[in-house]
């Protein structure tokens, strides 16, 4: 069976992002390149040498959350916007609150946590860097 995880990109803010999630959700980092490390990076413009080329943080036992920096000089350019989400499922209302309070700190709240009328515990917002998230528990039979 495939394996899904997700990769963000960030304008030079990857390191901060991936700090601040790994405040919240906790865990080590299992990579972290930068683009100073990579052939070829004695060319880069000096203010994008300590961007990174690649960061990864896993969420849970079987997930793994993966950034980079764009890279102006090679014409990439960000843009934030509404068309995905992280989505997280929580094992309690307890942790669900926590990684809602952790990771919307600092951000606009779409939806706070509530009991839904699907039945489940449910609450979305984007981060400080806005990124889309979603925070669920799901309804216990």
């Amino acid at each position: 069976m495939p394996k899904l995880n997700t990769y963000l990109n960030f304008d030079g803010k990857s390191e901060e992002a991936f700090t601040f999630y790994k405040s919240v959700f906790g865990g080590e980092f299992l990579s972290v390149q930068k683009m100073s490390d990579m052939p070829g990076a004695e060319q880069l413009p000096e203010d994008e040498k300590g961007r990174l080329m690649h960061i990864s943080l896993p969420i849970g036992k079987d997930d793994i959350l993966m950034a980079s920096d764009i890279m102006p000089s090679m014409g990439h350019k960000l843009t934030l916007g509404n068309h995905s989400y992280i989505s997280v499922f929580t094992e309690s209302r307890e942790e669900a609150d926590r990684i809602f309070a952790g990771l919307s700190a600092g951000g606009e709240i779409e939806m706070a946590m509530e009991d839904t009328f699907w039945g489940d515990y449910f609450g979305s917002f984007h981060d400080k860097y806005g990124i889309g998230w979603m925070v669920n528990y799901p309804k216990q039979d």
